[in-house]
C-alpha cells in the first residue's frame, strides 16, 4: 500500500460500470453544465501506468429495485461481476501484472438515476455527494445497463469520451444504430432475432388473431414495431396494441387485460399479472419475450392455471462453475457495511443456480472487456497514457473474439453478439408449480433450417406461380433480356427504357452499348491493309514511271496504266472513310467515293481492253479501226463512263442522301451507329452500274484472250475482272447477314480484296518482267518474233 500512496492518481482509472448500492434512488437529473465540465476534465486528464502493477477500476450499472423493492436477481448479477473480476485478477494469462477494479452503482430501473450514476462515476464522486466537480476519474468501459432506455441514456453520456459500454440485458433493436451509438455493445442478442422467430411461430400455428401488450418505454415500442414489420404480408391479424402504463395504473390495467402477445419488462409485468389473475381469465395462449419468459417470479403454483403453456425465446443458459459457492461468501462478516445481507436468506432467487442467463451475460461482458484490454496492452506495451487506452479500447472491443464455456464471444459491425436462444415452454411440475422446459434451441452461428415450398426470388427474377398449387409454391424465372426486377419476390419484371438494357444479373438498367467500326483491333487491321495497298500502288506507279520508255510499259498505252494505278490508290484509300463514328459528311462520302473511284478504275480497264482487242484484230490492209481509239478517244470513253456514275451519285445526294442513324432493332442490347443509304434504289443503281461495266469488260477481255503475242494483256484483264466480280458477288449475302460494325467491315474488305485483285492481276506480271526478267522486256519478245 506504500506504493499506492505514492501514486494516488494511478488508481483512479475506471474500466467497467455495474451498479450496486442499497441507497435510495435518485430522481433528479445532473445539471448540463456539470457534464460539460466533466468532459473538459476528462479530455485533459492523463495517467502514467505503472509497468508492474496497475489497478483498473471497473464500473457496473444494474437494477436492484422492483417497484421500490429489493431484487435478489440484480444482486446476483453484481456478485457474478465480482467473481469474474477476481478470476481475471488471479489469472496468470489474462492481464498479467495488472489488477482489474470496479465500482458498482444502482440505476433503480429509471433512466435519470442511471444518468446520475454515470455522471457521478465520470466525475469521481459518489452518488450521495454534492454535484461538484473534483478529481475526475476516467472510465475505460461500462458494463450495463439492463434496460433499453437506461442504456441509451448512459451510452450517450459516455459517447463523447469514446468509452465503450457493454449491456448484458438490453436487447432492444433501437440500440443497433451504429451512427447514433458507436460505443454500444451487448452480449445479449438483438431483439430482431426473437421477434422474427416469434412472427414465424404465430404463422406456423396459424394464430390469426392476436393482441400486443408492451411496456411504456423504448424497449417495448421498438420490439412491437419490429414484430409488426415481420407480420406484414401474413394472415396474422394484430387486433389491438396496449401499453402497460408507467407508473402502473390499476384501473387502466383492468381495461387492457385481454389475449395478447406481451413484450414488456418484468418490473412492469408483475403488478399486471396480479390484476390479471384476479379476473380469473384462463385458456389464453401467451407468447413471452425474453424479458420475463424465465422469470422465477412465475414459478409458483398460483400462476400455472393462468399462464401455463406460455412459450417464448429465452436468453441462452450458461454455466459458471464457481458462482454457487461464491454467492454464499457474501455475508455480513465479509461486507459489514452492506445492509442487504440480512435479507438474503429470505430470497431464494439470489442463490437460484438452475437458470443462469442474465448472470452468464454479465460474466461474458466482464471477460470481453478484460480480453480487449489485454490485447490492447500487448499491441501497445510502451503507451502509458490513459486517454490513449480510453480511445483505443473501443476499437479492440469491436474486434475481440474469444471462447468461454465452449461459446464464441465476439461482436458484429453493429456491436451485437452472436444470437443464442433457448425455446422455453411453461409446463406443470410435480408439485403444481411452473417449470421452464427447453423445447428447442436457436443458434445464430449455424445455418437456420428453412421450411418453405419455394425460396424467395432474388432481384433479377420474378415469381411464376405453379399451376394447380398454392400461391406459396412458385418458380423463380429469370427476367427476359431488356427487363429487370430490383426487389425480392417481384411478381413481374419492368421493361428498360428505349436507350437502356438490362445488366447481366437483370437487376438494373444500364445504357446500351454503342457500336460502330472504330479504331479497335478490327478497324486498325483494315486501316493498315488499306495503307499498305495504297503504298504498293504508289510503288508500282514509281516502277512504271521509271521504266516508262520500255516496251512492256508502252505496248498497251502507258497513260491508261497510270490512270488505273491512280484510281486503284483512291480505291484503297476510300476504305478509310468506313472507319470511325458515322457523320453526315462521312456517310455521303462513303458510297459515292467508293462508286466513283471504282467506276473510274473499271472504265480505264475497259478502255485498255478495247485497245488490245482493236490492235490484234486490225489485220486487213486499209482497216483503220485504231484511228477511233487514239488517246484522245480513250480519254473520252473513260470520262463518259465515269460521268454516268457521277450523275447517278449527284442525283442520289440531291434527292435522299445517306445519313447517320441509330439502329436499335437489329440487336436489342446495342445501339448500332451506321450510315443509312437514304435511297435504296440509288444505292443499287451505283452498284449495278459498276457491275455492268465489269461484265462488259469481262466479255471483251474474254474474246481477246486467245489473240497472239507473248504478253497478251487480255488474259490478265480477264482474271482481274473475274476476281473483282467474285468478290462483289460474295459481298452481297455477307453484307446482309453481318451484324453491326461487321457490315461496314465486310464492305471495307470487299473494297480491299477487289482492289488487290486488280492490282496484282494487272501489274504483277509486268513488274516481274521489268524487275526480274529485263531480257524479255523487248518488242520482239512481246510480239512473239524472237529467233529460236
Amino acid at each position: 500500500m506504500t506504493l499506492l500512496a505514492l501514486f494516488p492518481l494511478l488508481y483512479s482509472v475506471c474500466v467497467l460500470i455495474l451498479t450496486y448500492s442499497p441507497v435510495s434512488c435518485f430522481t433528479s437529473p445532473a445539471p448540463a453544465a456539470l457534464f460539460i465540465l466533466i468532459q473538459n476534465q476528462i479530455s485533459s486528464y492523463c495517467l502514467i501506468l505503472f509497468p508492474t502493477l496497475v489497478v483498473f477500476n471497473v464500473c457496473v450499472v444494474y437494477t436492484s429495485l422492483l417497484r421500490n423493492r429489493f431484487d435478489p436477481r440484480a444482486l446476483r448479477w453484481a456478485v457474478t461481476m465480482m467473481l469474474a473480476v477476481e478470476e481475471i485478477n488471479q489469472s496468470p494469462e489474462l492481464l498479467p501484472n495488472h489488477t482489474l477494479g470496479y465500482k458498482i452503482s444502482d440505476s433503480c430501473a429509471y433512466p435519470l438515476t442511471g444518468q446520475r450514476a454515470a455522471l457521478a462515476v465520470l466525475n469521481g464522486q459518489s452518488e450521495d455527494e454534492p454535484p461538484l466537480c473534483s478529481d475526475a476519474s476516467p472510465l475505460l468501459a461500462v458494463v450495463g445497463e439492463s434496460g433499453a432506455a437506461q442504456s441509451i441514456l448512459v451510452s450517450r453520456i459516455l459517447q463523447p469520451f469514446r468509452i465503450p459500454m457493454i449491456s448484458y440485458f438490453s436487447s432492444c433493436a433501437c440500440s443497433a444504430d451504429r451512427k447514433k451509438y458507436p460505443n454500444f455493445f451487448r452480449v445479449v442478442p438483438n431483439d430482431d432475432y426473437p421477434v422474427k422467430s416469434i412472427a414465424q411461430l404465430l404463422v406456423h400455428f396459424n394464430w390469426t388473431w392476436v393482441g400486443l401488450l408492451r411496456s411504456d418505454d423504448e424497449y417495448g415500442r421498438f420490439v412491437v414495431q419490429g414484430l409488426l414489420r415481420a407480420l406484414e404480408g401474413t394472415k396474422v391479424c394484430v387486433a389491438y396494441q396496449e401499453i402497460i402504463p408507467l407508473p402502473y395504473n390499476h384501473k387502466r390495467a383492468l381495461q387492457i387485460i385481454k389475449n395478447a402477445y406481451v413484450h414488456a419488462k418484468l418490473q412492469f409485468m408483475a403488478p399486471f399479472w396480479r390484476d390479471y389473475m384476479t379476473q380469473n381469465i384462463t385458456g389464453i395462449q401467451w407468447v413471452a419475450s425474453e424479458a420475463w419468459v424465465t422469470a422465477s417470479l412465475f414459478t409458483g403454483s398460483q400462476y400455472y392455471p393462468y399462464l401455463g403453456g406460455t412459450i417464448g425465446f429465452a436468453i441462452r443458459k450458461g454455466d459458471i462453475s464457481k458462482l454457487s459457492e461464491y454467492l454464499k461468501t457474501v455475508n455480513p462478516q465479509m461486507y459489514p457495511n452492506n445492509s442487504l445481507e440480512p435479507v438474503l436468506p429470505l430470497h431464494s432467487a439470489y442463490l437460484n443456480m438452475s437458470t443462469l442467463r442474465v448472470s452468464y451475460n454479465v460474466y461474458k461482458a466482464v471477460y470481453a472487456i478484460a480480453h480487449s484490454l489485454h490485447n490492447l496492452l500487448l499491441c501497445q506495451p510502451d503507451m502509458y497514457f490513459i486517454l490513449f487506452i480510453v480511445f483505443k479500447l473501443q476499437y479492440y472491443l469491436q474486434d475481440i473474439k474469444f471462447i468461454i464455456a465452449g461459446e464464441v464471444v465476439n461482436f458484429d459491425s453493429k456491436g451485437d453478439s452472436i444470437p443464442y436462444y433457448d425455446i422455453i415452454n411453461w409446463q406443470k411440475g410435480t408439485g403444481g408449480n411452473t417449470e421452464f422446459v427447453n423445447v428447442g434451441v436457436f443458434d445464430g452461428s449455424k445455418p437456420v433450417p428453412v421450411s418453405v415450398c419455394s425460396t424467395s426470388c432474388l432481384p433479377g427474377s420474378r415469381k411464376a406461380v405453379r399451376r394447380g398449387e398454392s400461391v406459396c409454391c412458385f418458380d423463380c424465372v429469370l427476367c427476359d433480356s431488356g427487363k429487370i426486377s430490383n426487389q425480392t419476390n417481384s411478381i413481374e419484371c419492368t421493361v428498360c427504357p428505349e436507350d437502356f438494357w438490362s445488366n447481366k444479373d437483370r437487376t438494373a438498367c444500364i445504357p446500351k452499348k454503342v457500336e460502330f467500326l472504330g479504331y479497335d483491333s478490327l478497324g486498325i487491321a483494315l486501316t493498315v491493309i488499306s495503307v499498305v495497298g495504297a503504298c504498293l500502288t504508289i510503288a508500282v506507279f514509281g516502277v512504271f514511271f521509271y521504266h516508262r520508255n520500255t516496251p512492256i510499259v508502252r505496248v498497251n498505252n502507258s497513260e491508261l496504266s497510270f490512270f488505273i494505278l491512280f484510281a486503284l490508290m483512291l480505291c484503297f484509300l476510300c476504305c478509310l472513310v468506313f472507319i470511325g463514328e458515322p457523320t453526315s459528311w462521312s456517310c455521303m462520302l462513303r458510297h459515292t467515293a467508293f462508286s466513283i473511284t471504282f467506276s473510274l478504275c473499271i472504265s480505264c480497264i475497259l478502255g485498255k481492253t478495247l485497245v488490245v482487242l482493236a490492235a490484234f484484230t486490225a489485220t486487213r490492209p486499209g482497216d483503220n479501226i485504231m484511228k477511233w481509239l487514239v488517246p484522245r478517244q480513250q480519254k473520252a470513253i473513260i470520262f463518259s463512263c465515269t460521268l454516268v456514275q457521277v450523275v447517278i451519285c449527284a442525283a442520289w445526294l440531291i434527292d435522299t442522301p445517306p445519313f447517320p442513324s441509330r439502329n436499335k432493332h437489329y440487336e436489342s442490347s446495342k445501339i448500332i451507329l451506321e450510315c443509312s443509304v437514304g435511297s435504296t434504289l440509288a444505292f443499287w443503281c451505283v452498284l449495278g452500274y459498276i457491275g455492268l461495266q465489269a461484265c462488259l469488260c469481262f466479255v471483251l477481255a474474254f474474246l481477246a484472250r486467245n489473240l497472239p503475242g507473248n504478253f497478251n494483256e487480255a488474259k490478265f484483264i480477264t482474271f482481274s475482272i473475274l476476281i473483282f466480280c467474285a468478290v462483289w458477288l460474295a459481298f452481297i449475302p455477307a453484307y446482309i447477314s453481318s451484324p453491326g460494325k461487321y457490315a461496314d467491315a465486310v464492305e471495307s474488305f470487299a473494297i480491299l480484296a477487289s482492289s488487290f485483285g486488280l492490282l496484282f492481276c494487272l501489274f504483277a506480271p509486268k513488274c516481274y518482267i521489268i524487275l526480274l526478267k529485263p531480257e524479255k522486256n523487248t518488242k520482239q519478245h512481246l510480239m512473239g518474233k524472237e529467233k529460236t
